[in-house]
């Protein structure tokens, strides 16, 4: 049942049938509350259920503003839009491309909630950015920000690499800069000025991939034409495989007999073709996992893992964060043509707290999106950062203390228990601003409207 005006319960029957369709259903409710959030838009965005049930738009997303949000649109003004392009961040920081229907939810023509459905394109639109870059535009290890021990070590293990012509495996986390290594290993090497071609692994289905790996020859399959792959074009210079990890057991087996042999063989062909290629290959995730979960070929490993690099998180590496802001700073002034000259003191500090689980990509984009709403500011200011961290880390001035145990004896369910410290929290802030619904919800990270389905919840007026 419900009330009018108000989104109706959906049946278990229901759930079962949104989580069985190949696309992503987001709903939000009038108080732009995730109510819905199927199996697809979990795995489009890479985030559990819990991370987005029952919170808001800006709390989970990396916008700056709520007109960033097509779904806050739908709800507020009514927009609806067939079949649009959109880009944006999760709270992780991962960049997410789709293409979009939104629109509101209309009961007795009143709006009562939106709906996003989502088709997911991040890798091919990945694969679009891909291409062999030319030498100029290369990364070198001058441009790499940083001098904490554990990235200098690293830096000086990638700079030996450059003297040989050995396979090289990076690993690190999604955002800590693997390409920007390989990049300099290519470009302080004698294959500088060779091509630098870099293919993510897990942009296309094995069927294509293979492909453009190996190249074809005229009808070897329906509309096939004599092509080189990327190892053909890579010929004297770099072949990066991101994300190799992503292959299947038969093309990791096929690539791994390629870089014994140094020759690969066109799909449809009868004959092999010689091949000069180095190989950096690129991981985000342990490879000795990966080998465990027989995601990755054990002999693949050892073949590539002939210099292996692990790149820090920046979590591990905070000495480096105001190094890297300064440096985006710079990055960004020339760009928008400001001119911003650092952080303030207080969000200086908040940096140095952040764990920043997008490492420095994260950072990144956290600076850009800072400086998108500056005009004239001279400093990064706390109201310039983007809600995630603000709805983290509240102001200093505006924290309250909030107290909370419980005998052992008297274990509760834990969700009771952070409802609870939820509402003492709530109502505690709301009295350090004397009821002031739009000075509390500033200072917690919330909209107005958020606050007030809080106040609601748990009956504080």
């Amino acid at each position: 049942m419900k009330g009018k005006g108000e989104l109706p319960v959906l049946p278990d029957v229901y759930k079962q049938l949104l989580d069985a369709v190949d696309v992503g259903v987001h709903v939000v409710d009038l108080e732009g509350r995730s109510i819905i959030y199927n199996k697809k838009m979990s795995e489009i965005e890479d985030m559990d259920k819990e991370d987005v049930l029952y919170k808001s738009i800006m709390e989970i997303f990396l916008f700056q503003s709520e007109e960033e949000s097509r779904l806050l649109q739908a709800l507020k003004h009514g927009a609806n839009q067939k079949n649009t392009k959109q880009t944006y961040f999760n709270f992780k920081g991962q960049e997410i491309t789709t293409v979009n229907d939104t629109f509101p939810l209309l009961d007795a023509g009143k709006r009562i909630g939106a709906v996003e459905i989502a088709r997911d394109i991040t890798k091919l639109e990945k694969l679009t950015r891909e291409q062999t870059r030319e030498k100029h535009s290369l990364f070198t290890f001058d441009q790499i920000v940083g001098e904490s021990p554990s990235l200098l070590e690293v830096i000086e293990r990638a700079k030996l690499a450059t003297r040989t012509t050995s396979s090289v495996l990076i690993y690190g986390e999604t955002g800590t800069g693997k390409e920007l290594f390989a990049q300099s290993i290519h470009t302080g090497s004698e294959r500088a000025t060779g091509p630098f071609i870099s293919q993510n692994c897990a942009a296309l289905p094995d069927s294509l991939i293979e492909g453009m790996l190996f190249g074809s020859v005229k009808g070897a399959f329906t509309g096939a034409t004599n092509h080189p792959g990327l190892f053909e074009q890579a010929n004297g210079g770099t072949l990066m495989l991101d994300e190799l990890n992503s292959l299947s057991a038969p093309l990791q087996a096929k690539l791994l007999r390629a870089i014994q042999e140094k020759s690969i063989r066109r799909i449809g062909d009868t004959k092999d073709r010689a091949i000069d290629v180095r190989i950096i290959a690129t991981m985000n995730e342990d490879p000795m996992t990966a080998i465990a979960e027989n995601r990755l070929r054990e002999d693949l490993y050892y073949r590539l893992s002939v210099v292996s690099l692990v790149i820090p998180p920046l979590r591990e590496r905070r000495d480096d964060i105001l190094r890297l802001a300064f440096s985006f700073i710079m990055k960004f002034n020339k760009r928008f043509m400001l001119q911003v000259r650092g952080l303030s003191k207080e969000v200086a500090e908040l940096f140095a707290h952040y764990d920043f689980p997008g490492n420095v990509r994260e950072l990144e984009h956290v600076i850009e999106g800072a400086m998108n709403v500056m005009y004239d500011d001279e400093e990064i200011e706390y109201s310039h950062l983007p809600t995630h961290m603000r709805t983290k880390f509240p102001k200093p001035d505006q924290l309250v203390q909030v107290e909370y145990s419980t005998p052992i004896s008297a274990i509760q369910p834990l969700h009771h228990v952070m409802e609870e410290m939820e509402r003492t929290y709530v109502k505690k802030s709301l009295e350090s601003f004397q009821g002031n619904i739009t000075k509390t919800a500033e200072a917690l990270g919330l909209s107005r409207q958020n606050l007030q389905y809080r106040v609601r919840k748990f009956n504080l007026r």
